[in-house]
């Protein structure tokens, strides 16, 4: 494993443990050390994310409950046993992934996969099932400064069509299998590993949900 990823999740707890700290209204002395341990926290998720320290400092400004994963559902769509819809995602270069993005309030899981699928590539569609559910510091993800559970939501089409562009994707259309290893992927959102790791349940849709 990559260290950087032992210290950023150092640089996550302590930030984690700073907010706790201010939330429940400490005494005068220790609302300083939990600031300055949130300073800490970010001086160095700046190091090893690349990001800003004003610009993590405006990320975290509003989180001031307790802290709690942020959640990333993506949409798993199949054609056969062999292809599932992707997209390209404008923010990362025209990359590939799987539809989908942060957990809306408002929405369930299973609304936000339907949701983010209709407004990425056109299709409307209904939840079946949950895949997976992952913890993004277990995977090979890029670091970022957010501690992040991974929901993969099975999905199935009941209509509507695939459109060519969206505000937010440059393409959707359904990929082979055989097509992941050469494609450029949106690694921050879905790893190559992960999405093959969906086609086994393609092949076997009775397997059981994962879970870390």
């Amino acid at each position: 494993m990559n260290p950087d990823f032992d210290f950023l999740s150092i640089a996550q707890r302590l930030q984690a443990i700073a907010q706790a700290g201010l939330a429940y209204e400490p005494h005068a002395y220790d609302h300083e050390r939990y600031q300055e341990v949130q300073a800490l926290s970010l001086r160095l998720m700046a190091l090893l994310t690349g990001e800003p320290v004003a610009q993590l400092n405006a990320l975290f400004a509003n989180e001031t409950s307790y802290p709690t994963p942020k959640v990333d559902v993506r949409a798993v769509l199949f054609r056969g046993t062999d292809e599932m819809l992707l997209v390209q995602e404008k923010s990362d270069g025209h990359r590939w992934t799987l539809p989908g993005g942060w957990a809306d309030i408002g929405y369930t899981p299973f609304e936000v996969a339907v949701k983010e699928t209709l407004e990425e590539t056109g299709l409307e569609t209904e939840a079946v099932r949950l895949l997976a559910l992952l913890d993004k510091k277990r995977h090979a993800h890029p670091p970022q400064p957010w501690y992040v559970y991974k929901a993969f939501v099975l999905c199935r089409a009941t209509g509507g069509a695939l459109q060519a562009e969206t505000s937010e994707t440059a393409q959707a259309r359904w990929v082979h299998r055989a097509e992941l290893p050469a494609l450029p992927l949106s690694n921050d959102r879905a790893t190559l590993a992960q999405l093959e790791t969906m086609f086994q349940f393609a092949t076997n849709p009775d397997l059981p949900t994962l879970c870390d």
